[in-house]
Formats: C-alpha cells, structure tokens, sequence
C-alpha cells in the first residue's frame, strides 16, 4: 500500500524548494516557455482526447458535471490560445506599488511578489490544469494540484505535457499533481510548512470542506447561486435576452442563473420573459405562488412545477432555474442577500436610481445592470484565462488572474541607520 503520507509530503517539500527558481526566470523565458506549451497541446490533442475518452466513459452523459468534464478540440484549441494570451501579459511581479524616503534616510519601497505555492483543490474540470499552471506559472508561483477522480486520467495526460516542456529548463518540479485519491487532499491542506494558500474549484460542499479542514489559508472561489431582478421598468426585449443567456448560454458554470427575481407588476409578461425557455431549452422552472398561474397556460406543463424549499439558494448546474416574486427592490435585495453566495448578480431597469441603488447595496463580487451574468470570467474582463472566481473579500475579490496571485514585500535600503 502506498503511503500517501510519505511521499506527498515529500513531493511538496520538493515543489516549495523548486518555487524559489522560478524567480529567477525572467519574463521573456517565461513566455517562451509557455508558448512552447501551448503548441504541445496541440500537438497531442489525440493523446489528451483519447484519456478524456476514459474519464468520460465512466460517468453518466446527464451528470451536470459531465459537460465540465469534456474535452473536445475546439476546447483544446481555445485552450491553447488562452494559454498564449496568458504569455502576452505583462509580467505582474516587480511591480512598485509604493515608494517613500523617511525621514532618517531609510528608502522603502513596496513591490509584488509570487505567492509561493498554490494548491489548487477542483472537480471535474481537467482545464483548470491548464488554466492554473498557466497563471501560476507566468506569476512566479508553483502549483500543487489535486483534481477529483473523474478526471484522473485526463489531469494525468495534461501534466505529463507540461512536464515534457519543463523539463527542457529543469523546472519540472514546479508543477505537482497530487493522487486523485479522496485521502490525499488532507496532507495537501494541512502542508503550512509548504504550501501558502488554497484555492478549492468546485461545488459548493467542495469548498465547505476546504475551509472547515485546511490549516493553510484559503481563499474561496467557485459556487455561483446567481439571480437577475427584472424590476418594474425592466424593458422585456433585454429581459428576454438576457435572461436566455444568462440561464442557457452554459448551464454548468458557476455564473450561469439560478433564480429570476420579478417585479409583481410585471408578471403578465413572464411568458413573454421565458418564451424560449420551455420551447427551445427545455428548462424545468420551479415558480413561486404569485408566478405559477402565469405560466401555467403559457409554459410547457411537464416542465413547470411549484416551488419546494430547495429551490432557492441552490446552484443548480443544470437547465433548472426558480422564479420569486417581489414588491419592490428592497425585497429584491433581501430576497438575494438571503439566498445569494456573493458571486454575481444582476438588475435588468430602465429607472437609473433603481439600478444605482442595486447595484450599491447588493452584496457580490461582480453586479450587473442590463446585461448577463455569463460575462463573469476572466477572459471576458481582459485578465486571459481565470484561476477562479472568488466570492470572498480578503486579498481578492471576483475573477483571480494574474494580479490577484501575488503578494508584496517591502524592500527597505540604508545606509549604517539604527534604530535609538
């Protein structure tokens, strides 16, 4: 029996050390590199497809998870240019973010700096594999990795090919991908003597888990409960689009909408809102007492059912989504801020105090006004590919990108001051 114990935390006593070469790299060895990667990925789409092939052999085609799950080459193709896009940034280490002379002389100076190592805790999802190295790597940081199960043949293959372009450079100990197994997430969480922060990706029980057990900080990203409050002066062209959108465009995304929010007075159109959810996406909605008689003639009947109490505050990942009804913005708000996990939300208005006040006082990492809840990535904000989406509020809030994975140290100069 292999003892995981052992071995992993060997493995990251040994990932800590090769950390400190990747601040010697300079940014021009860094993009190089990565490009290098990119064209590998390429190059071996077969091999990475056919071990996707095993992993999604074993799971059900109707698991929201499955979608997460599949590679494909268009995917692998965008993959690739996210990781060249990622290469072309500017470097986000040696930043000056401050700087001040004190009055006995001393010159201080704040600049960024890597975080060291980040493990990264996610499901499903072998790109992230991509993702997270990518941006861990052009931020100076190392990456301990540990995906679930499902995709353990495909976060193999993928780090099989990051390390063939590492190991070019002697730096394939930058990069460590843990057992798949459950067991050896707990070494990965309490590693304080080497690793620096945790991000989970995942469900929202995922996270729950991280950080009730991890002894080394963590920072949450991931589980999106999403609303869009279409308000009494919402206009029902927008409404309609963006709200398709936000619900169809991809339902397994944490930024994809759980539950529309509606005005009282505007529940006459909610046919016309949701005209093209039960006829083109065969979405199952679950309506509140004051919503349901105005589907019920309107709206696809095996597709149409009352609200239970599950359906609030539950991200469904699914081509699911609820409807609650409201009197005003207010209770909007309180409706949101009770069931909300602070990821984005949006207001569909054309009154501008009502979408100022909204936009104020709802509580999330990214808000919205008159548009989709889908535009929450990374890519989509100019940051190239995205390590999450945090929801929390220290070090960083919303899309994480290279910015968000560094720390600053001050660098203090003198010459002969000591202190009385």
């Amino acid at each position: 029996m292999v003892n995981l114990d052992v071995n992993i935390t060997e493995d990251l006593k040994q990932l800590s050390k090769a950390s400190r070469k990747l601040i010697r790299l300079t940014d021009e060895k860094i993009h190089k590199i990565l490009n290098e990667l990119a064209d590998l990925t390429l190059t071996n789409t077969a091999y990475i497809l056919a071990e996707n092939q095993k992993d999604l052999d074993r799971m059900n085609p109707k698991d929201p998870k499955y979608d997460r799950l599949l590679l494909n080459e268009a995917r692998l193709a965008g993959i690739a240019q996210d990781i060249r896009n990622v290469a072309n940034l500017p470097t986000p280490l040696n930043k000056t973010l401050d700087s001040r002379t004190a009055p006995n002389g001393l010159v201080l100076t704040k600049t960024t700096v890597p975080l060291g190592v980040i493990g990264i805790v996610f499901e499903s999802r072998p790109n992230v594999t991509f993702d997270v190295f990518t941006l861990c790597f052009k931020s100076g940081n190392a990456s301990a990795l540990k995906g679930s199960r499902d995709a353990h043949f495909s976060n193999i293959a993928i780090v099989e090919i990051i390390h063939q372009v590492l190991a070019k450079y002697g730096l394939e100990e930058v990069v460590y991908l843990a057992p798949s197994e459950r067991a050896a997430l707990k070494y990965i969480l309490e590693a304080v003597d080497y690793v620096d922060t945790i991000i989970p990706r995942g469900s929202q029980g995922l996270i729950n888990f991280v950080r009730a057990n991890s002894k080394v900080p963590v920072i949450e990203t991931g589980a999106g409960i999403v609303h869009t409050y279409f308000d009494k002066s919402g206009d029902i062209d927008k409404g309609k689009a963006i709200i398709e959108n936000a619900k169809s465009r991809r339902v397994s995304v944490c930024n994809a909408l759980d539950c529309l929010v509606i005005h009282k007075d505007r529940l006459a159109e909610l046919p016309i809102l949701m005209s093209n959810m039960d006829k083109v996406h065969a979405c199952v909605v679950y309506a509140d007492e004051a919503s349901l008689p105005y589907l019920q003639n309107a709206y696809q009947s095996d597709l149409l059912h009352p609200v239970t109490k599950d359906s609030f505050g539950t991200e469904f990942l699914s081509m699911k989504m609820s409807i609650k009804t409201v009197n005003d913005v207010e209770e909007a708000l309180d409706h949101i801020a009770e069931f909300s996990s602070k990821h984005s939300e949006a207001v569909i208005a054309e009154d501008t105090e009502i979408v100022d006040y909204f936009l104020k006082n709802v509580d999330a990492a990214v808000v919205y006004a008159n548009t989709s809840t889908a535009f929450t990535d990374g890519a989509q904000f100019g940051m190239g590919a995205e390590i999450g989406i945090s929801t929390q509020k220290l070090h960083a809030r919303g899309p994480m990108a290279l910015q968000e994975l560094t720390s600053y140290k001050w660098i203090v100069r003198g010459d002969g001051q000591v202190r009385e």
